[in-house]
């Protein structure tokens, strides 16, 4: 599928297919669109170098001000700003994230908020008309309407897609769209019917597997709820602190498990696992070099400095379990230390 590198290029293509899809319908469908528009928010996080984009695009499920956007690297950052449809502009909280479904979910302090009716989303099938709503390109920056593509379902598959090199964690069903959502911004975006009910969430750049094309593609709702409410009850959180200021007298320490982490060069480097002790719970539990340390005891962990902190607060001989991404696979391991170790 053809990509637009021209924020005005993308613009103008956004405006003019709305034009062009709807000119008989009267108000109701505008209507329909600006509603939805309204439920959109921009967010602004981590990037800015390597050409990585420093935005994406998320939609209020709550009149809480709970957000709902893909999980990428936009919001490893201290701050994550976002701006509503009206032009306010808050800073957002990291209430918890998904990396096996690469969705996250923000909280900001506002009331009274339009947003979609998340547990009743609609299912969509081959054929359905569509409408992907999104930041793409950043265009929208302040109280400026997120733009709008239609278009249809082309098929409901299994994702097969990665990044580069690297695999989409995400390996169940999506809805693949006509439409070129595939655009930077665009991730974490809305996909409604024409009635504006919530479809799906707009997935990240990724190509196809199998014929190496950009793939446009949302993942469905009904993939996401369970997790969503999980995460939005406390279920699951990102350790960015320690849930308790206290310690134990004798802390757990990832030696006491055999396991040596990559060298810790930044706040931000990424759990890897670089060596396994011989004859070690780790070793017993087959966690190998290279694995990436993804959840500790059910909680996200962002980076070295975030789990060696919360290993900190757990007793020595306290059972942990570990969430680990090896190559596309995740893997759940449990560990003990024990005296002999």
């Amino acid at each position: 599928m053809p990509r637009f590198k021209s924020p005005a290029i993308a613009s103008l293509l956004a405006v003019a297919t709305a034009l062009w899809a709807f000119p008989a319908r009267g108000q109701s469908l505008p209507r329909t669109i600006r509603e939805a528009q309204r439920k959109m928010v921009k967010i602004y996080g981590a990037g800015g170098i390597r050409g990585l984009e420093a935005y994406q695009s998320g939609f209020l499920i709550s009149a809480d001000g709970h957000i709902l956007t893909a999980y990428s690297y936009v919001l490893d950052a201290n701050t994550v700003a976002v701006t509503l449809d009206d032009g306010r502009k808050f800073d957002a909280a990291l209430l918890g994230a998904d990396p096996r479904l690469e969705v996250a979910v923000l909280k900001i302090d506002a009331t009274d908020l339009p947003h979609f009716d998340f547990k009743a989303a609609a299912t969509g099938e081959l054929g359905t008309r569509v409408l992907a709503f999104s930041n793409l390109f950043g265009v929208a920056t302040g109280n400026e309407p997120v733009s709008v593509l239609h278009g249809t379902i082309s098929a409901v598959s299994s994702l097969d897609a990665r990044r580069g090199a690297f695999e989409s964690p995400y390996q169940g069903p999506v809805y693949i769209l006509d439409a070129m959502t595939n655009n930077p911004g665009a991730v974490g975006g809305a996909l409604t019917d024409y009635r504006g009910q919530l479809l799906g969430m707009l997935g990240k750049e990724l190509r196809n597997n199998r014929n190496n094309t950009w793939l446009n593609y949302a993942v469905p709702v009904h993939e996401l709820v369970e997790t969503v409410e999980a995460i939005s009850t406390g279920q699951s959180r990102v350790n960015r602190e320690p849930r308790s200021k206290q310690r134990p007298e004798q802390p757990l320490r990832f030696a006491d498990l055999g396991i040596v982490l990559v060298p810790n060069v930044t706040d931000r480097t990424p759990p890897f696992v670089d060596e396994i002790r011989v004859n070690s719970p780790a070793s017993r539990a087959d966690i190998k070099p290279d694995d990436l340390i993804v959840l500790l005891n059910g909680d996200l962990v962002q980076s070295c400095n975030a789990l060696l902190n919360e290993l900190r607060h757990l007793e020595r001989d306290a059972e942990i379990h570990l969430t680990v991404l090896r190559g596309k696979e995740f893997r759940e391991v449990t560990l003990q230390a024990s005296s002999k170790d």
